[in-house]
């Protein structure tokens, strides 16, 4: 069934995660654990990240130096099949443009509907950590759209060169990333819902915001939105706060703030234990707001944060 569905058919707030592929090397065991511990949630669907190759510099010695391309994080597409087989729940693999040719999406597409594995959730994804700003491969697509109509044309039974494909299969199914404070790049908010809505036109199903800590910031966005004629769920993204560090560091990585409130009280915690039993709370008392303004879905980011995630999930499910 896919996404749309199922948080539309489900009388209470669905609960969802997300999860990364294992480290290259490391195997899927850590992350069966994960996913095991979340289960008695009844999650409607699980979201797999994509990472993108990075360059690396390997010393040959004497000096010098190789530069070669390496993905920490592989196997997106089998990580999906995995814990569709292992689970029997809906796996949301994320499609990038960020790192990816239209070639190199176009062969994830068809492994994928081997699969039959047909909800997908579709970003821009970051830029290189060796590009001062954002810069599609050779023959990619510099914008999330512009994938959302590759994935449409390839959904009408056409590849990329615009050859015929002559079997088809389950179309696809997508939803989209949404910013509640806005994306980084994007001049202002207006600019941002936008794009939004040009998505959403394409065929976006549902949105999924970045991770925030301020309710409000997020019923703003919604209502903005709405006013736009953005009509298509908006499922908030939580993760919950567990480290003094992150009052600097979610504001540089994520681009969003830190409540005055909860960085008070994190400042007077004094050890990790106190820290992350307060990000329990705040989140407690997020979901609980959210699911009282109806949300249909609360998409939980679970990288280093799964029993956090737990405790949450057993006092708001």
């Amino acid at each position: 069934m896919r996404v749309i569905d199922l948080i539309k058919h489900t009388d209470e707030t669905a609960f969802s995660f997300e999860v990364l592929p294992p480290i290259k090397g490391t195997g899927i065991e850590k992350l069966y654990q994960d996913i095991d511990s979340l289960l008695e949630f009844n999650p409607k669907y699980i979201n797999i990240t994509t990472h993108r190759s990075e360059y690396v510099y390997k010393e040959l010695g004497n000096g010098l130096f190789e530069r070669a391309r390496l993905r920490r994080r592989p196997g997106t597409v089998a990580v999906a099949a995995a814990i569709h087989n292992k689970y029997n729940i809906t796996t949301v693999p994320h499609i990038l443009c960020s790192g990816f040719s239209r070639e190199d999406i176009e062969y994830e597409l068809l492994d994928l509907q081997f699969l039959n594995i047909t909800d997908l959730l579709v970003l821009r994804g970051d830029k290189a950590k060796h590009q001062s700003s954002f810069s599609p491969e050779p023959n990619g697509h510099e914008h999330a759209i512009e994938l959302a109509e590759q994935i449409n044309n390839f959904n009408k039974g056409l590849f990329v060169d615009g050859s015929p494909i002559k079997v088809t299969n389950t179309p696809f199914s997508y939803g989209v990333a949404c910013y509640p404070e806005k994306h980084e790049e994007a001049p202002n908010l207006e600019q941002d819902l936008y794009w939004l809505k040009k998505k959403m036109e394409a065929g976006a199903e549902y949105a999924v915001t970045q991770l925030f800590y301020d309710n409000s910031k997020y019923f703003s966005f919604v209502d903005k939105a709405r006013k736009e004629g953005i009509n298509i769920p908006i499922i908030p993204g939580i993760k919950p706060f567990r480290k003094q560090s992150q009052l600097t560091m979610v504001p540089k990585t994520f681009k969003v703030d830190i409540p005055q409130e909860l960085t008070i009280e994190a400042l007077k915690c004094n050890t990790e234990e106190e820290t992350e039993a307060l990000g329990v709370e705040w989140c407690i008392h997020q979901c609980k707001e959210l699911i009282k303004h109806g949300v249909p879905s609360i998409h939980f980011y679970s990288v280093g944060a799964v029993n956090s995630i737990k405790q949450v999930a057993k006092a708001i499910y």
